[in-house]
């Protein structure tokens, strides 16, 4: 059974380590394997926007680079108080690795829609 409160927790959590010194804006991902096993990902700003990474893809790469490729949920948070989606890059990174998650957006007083990225990404790239 998917506990998404404990999911949305880690989330908050990885937002507060986000590095956001020109945005301000924070972000936070906590990602579920299909194992078990719970990897959390921060926004990582640069000074060149380009080289900054989401909080999304900092989970998913966590999550492979030790050997996890299959995922079943992911929350993410910010300090806004509207809902947070995935970027169009993190939407076609997640539909790398998962054709069928759960990913839960979150507004910063605690409020979750649950949304599958079929639904968000509803034409991704194949090969």
């Amino acid at each position: 059974m998917l506990d998404v409160d404990m999911l949305i927790t880690k989330a908050k959590e990885a937002r507060e380590r986000a590095y956001a010194p020109y945005s301000h804006f924070r972000v936070g991902a906590a990602l579920l394997t299909q194992s078990g096993h719970i990897y959390s990902g921060c926004n990582i700003e640069n000074a060149v926007y380009g080289a900054s990474n989401c909080a999304e893809r900092t989970a998913i790469f966590k999550a492979v680079s030790e050997g996890h490729s299959s995922f079943r949920a992911l929350a993410i948070v910010s300090d806004d108080e509207d809902y947070v989606f995935p970027c169009g890059i993190c939407r076609q990174v997640i539909w790398e690795f998962s054709h069928d998650i759960d990913i839960f957006v979150c507004t910063a007083d605690g409020s979750w829609q649950r949304h599958n990225i079929k639904e968000l990404l509803p034409h991704a790239f194949h090969i």
